[in-house]
Formats: C-alpha cells, structure tokens, sequence
C-alpha cells in the first residue's frame, strides 16, 4: 500500500481518501471517522480502531484470564445487595 499521496481540498472542504488507504485502513461506506490534529498534522481513525487500541493498552495492566467485565458485575452483585 502507498503510505503517502496527494490529493486536493475541493470548494467544499472535501478531502477523498483514495481507496487503497480506506482498505488498509477498514474503513467502509458510511463509517464514522475521527479526525484529530496532533503534532500539526491531521490524523484520520475510525472509533473502532481506537477502541481497538485502548483494549490492547489495557490488557499490558491486566493479569491473563482477567475479565474486567466479571469483576465489574460481581461489585454491581455486591453493592445491590448492600442496598
């Protein structure tokens, strides 16, 4: 895949994301992007790549076999029986 293009802003402020990168990318019609400046350049995402991301991060703090969400639902157990 290119890593790099060119490609213009039209009258509207349209920018094309050339099909190669939407493919590399797994971005589809009608996904919803993130856009974000960062260090003066502008970075596109999808919201499910971010949420991708943030799980990979969490889990190098997480013991194996660790559910967050089993321990989430034992302490919502345990504080609706302290109600």
């Amino acid at each position: 895949m290119e890593e790099e293009t060119r490609t213009r802003v039209n009258e509207n402020g349209r920018v094309v994301i050339p099909a190669s990168f939407r493919k590399a990318l797994g971005i589809k019609v009608g996904d919803e992007v993130v856009l974000r400046i960062e260090d003066d350049e502008l970075r596109i995402t999808t919201q499910q790549r971010r949420i991708r991301q943030a799980q990979r991060r969490a889990r190098r703090y997480l013991k194996p076999g660790t559910s967050l969400v089993g321990e989430l639902l034992t302490e919502r157990r345990q504080a609706a029986k302290n109600e």
